[in-house]
């Protein structure tokens, strides 16, 4: 079963326990799919599609938890959370730094990149090869660390 029926099924599964928080959740993660959806007059997503829409709604979870604390909103930044670990149960996890640091260079050998200002030729290698694999910033920092000024 693929991201997008399990998000349907689990649903489902959340209407009936009534897990309100849950379940409100899984309805904006189901609405983000059914747009994609509509994009392209499809009736389900590829999981490559879903974990890319699922990445863009953690981030924009963790910049409304930002938000929410630094206004004093500590009611509201919860809820964010809350909504956010479920989004992570369907996120593949990131690669660690050593991972990430040995995807760089090997990135920078293949692009033949020899300096930062080259080092869209390595992002875009790495991003050719390990989308969704791995934190882009923790990368860009790598890259810019290998690569000599």
């Amino acid at each position: 079963m693929g991201i997008f029926e399990s998000v349907s099924a689990q649903l489902n599964e959340a209407r009936k326990a009534k897990q309100e928080t849950r379940l409100a959740a899984l309805q904006g993660i189901r609405a983000a799919f059914l747009n994609e959806t509509k994009k392209n007059n499809s009736s389900t997503l590829a999981d490559d599609v879903c974990v890319a829409l699922l990445r863009k709604l953690e981030k924009q979870r963790q910049e409304s938890i930002d938000a929410f604390t630094s206004a004093g909103r500590p009611d509201r930044a919860d809820a964010e959370r809350a909504e956010l670990d479920v989004i992570r149960t369907f996120l593949p996890n990131l690669a660690d730094e050593a991972t990430t640091r040995r995807w760089v260079a090997e990135a920078i050998a293949a692009s033949g990149a020899a300096s930062q200002k080259e080092i869209g030729k390595v992002m875009g290698a790495l991003m050719k090869a390990h989308k969704g694999e791995m934190d882009g910033n923790l990368a860009r920092r790598l890259a810019s660390e290998l690569l000599p000024a």
